[in-house]
């Protein structure tokens, strides 16, 4: 299968040298050219716009920031839509809205494409190796066309039905919980530092014992060390799905009480000018909240 691939950040990058790595054809397309160096050192072809990239491929994959940049890729002027031949699949793997994906998944009908969304969960490292969740939704024909590419690229492959817009509720539910849990164990780790504990013994507490689980491991191990650096998602991706979660749960009537809490914590660090650090230091807000200095 040939493949196309519009890489921004970390995780796409990752995903696309993880597909050059099973000796797949893959070409790669950035705005900023320059962002494409390191995967064509990997063996990428590297296309000069959209409509190069589009050229003969059987997949394009997209891994893109925000709704705004995936509908501009999708629809907008020389955008996938208008570039790719008719059957040709696009893939979309970000975080994105509901009603984005609908409109994407609309136009791709309306020019004969086929379009799916595979929303990728994990870190960057984990992608390295191949070590995703991918939560696939689209026509079940599809789906199994893509099979091989989907667990070259994922351990954990979990199919959420022929309507690409359930598996974006999948992710966007997934990152809610999951921004939960990071500002549940800021507060945890707070009361217990206020005790005079180590927030490490907490951390191998949490671990060893009932949430024995990536997100608390990793997340958990970054709170107690303060690592703040180590991004995975940034305090600007961590609002982005904050506002996705509060939108999704205002389109379907759901309230989200707990989504408001961090988005506040994120909004603090923003604030602060700290929106390019991991989006755990939501925790480090609540640190300083409950009157630790660090």
């Amino acid at each position: 299968m040939r493949i196309g691939f519009v890489a921004l950040g970390r995780m796409g990058s990752a995903m696309a040298r993880r597909l050059l790595e099973g000796g797949l054809d893959v070409t790669v397309f950035n705005r900023t050219a320059a962002k494409s160096d390191a995967l064509a050192a990997a063996g990428a072809k590297v296309a000069k716009d959209l409509a190069a990239l589009c050229g003969k491929r059987d997949l394009v994959i997209t891994m893109l920031p925000s709704d705004a940049a995936l509908l501009e890729v999708a629809l907008g002027e020389g955008g996938l839509a208008e570039t790719m031949a008719a059957g040709t699949i696009h893939m979309a793997c970000g975080t994105h809205g509901v009603a984005a994906i609908e409109k994407v998944n609309g136009g791709h009908g309306r020019a004969g494409q086929r379009f799916v969304a595979a929303p990728v969960l994990g870190r960057p490292e984990l992608a390295a190796a191949g070590h995703l969740t991918i939560v696939p939704a689209g026509p079940a024909k599809i789906i199994s066309e893509l099979q091989d590419i989907l667990e070259r690229l994922g351990n954990v492959i979990s199919g959420a039905g022929e309507d690409p817009a359930a598996a974006t509720a999948v992710k966007i539910a997934h990152n809610f919980v999951l921004g939960c849990a990071i500002e549940a164990m800021g507060e945890g780790m707070a009361l217990v530092r206020k005790h005079g504990v180590d927030a490490a013994l907490f951390h191998d507490v949490l671990t060893r014992g009932l949430f024995a689980c990536k997100a608390y491991e990793i997340y958990g191990g970054i709170i107690a060390r303060q690592d703040w650096d180590n991004v995975g998602a940034s305090v600007v991706v961590g609002l982005k799905d904050a506002d996705l979660a509060l939108e999704a749960g205002a389109r379907a009537g759901v309230p989200l009480p707990s989504g408001q809490v961090w988005r506040d914590h994120l909004a603090a660090a923003w604030d602060k000018s700290e929106g390019a650090r991991d989006w755990s230091v939501m925790a480090l807000e609540q640190f300083r909240e409950s009157g630790l200095e660090r």
